[in-house]
């Protein structure tokens, strides 16, 4: 039994909807065109999404505030990560999302280079 002040009881569950009725009964993506880290917004000239899908409408109006990766998208709808994969792949190719792989991590530098440096600026400016 819960009580007035239990937490659980605030939450609400997100409505249910089958996988297979959001992707049109399509399986999801085998390969890894999207990672969980690509970067996702919408294309510059982008047609109207006036007759997307609810659930692909929300998507290119979520990415329309700028670049977000595939996992904060899932995230923010609260559908499955192949879902959402899916559908921005289908978004994609139809010209609404543009996708930018994410910077990949900058090599180390060696703490030799770095102390010239400081020596030369501490040489230069005291």
């Amino acid at each position: 039994m819960t009580t007035p002040d239990d937490p659980e009881q605030g939450l609400e569950a997100p409505p249910l909807v089958r996988p297979y009725v959001i992707t049109n009964g399509r399986s999801l993506l085998d390969h890894d065109e999207l990672s969980l880290i690509t970067l996702i917004t919408v294309a510059d000239e982008a047609p109207r999404p006036d007759l997307l899908d609810p659930e692909k409408r929300r998507l290119v109006e979520l990415c329309s505030g700028g670049y977000l990766a595939v996992a904060e998208i899932a995230g923010h709808t609260q559908l499955p990560v192949g879902i959402v994969r899916l559908l921005l792949s289908d978004l994609k190719a139809a010209g609404y999302l543009f996708t930018r792989t994410p910077i990949p991590r900058a090599e180390p530098v060696e703490r030799r280079i770095l102390e010239e440096v400081l020596n030369g600026l501490q040489a230069r400016f005291g």
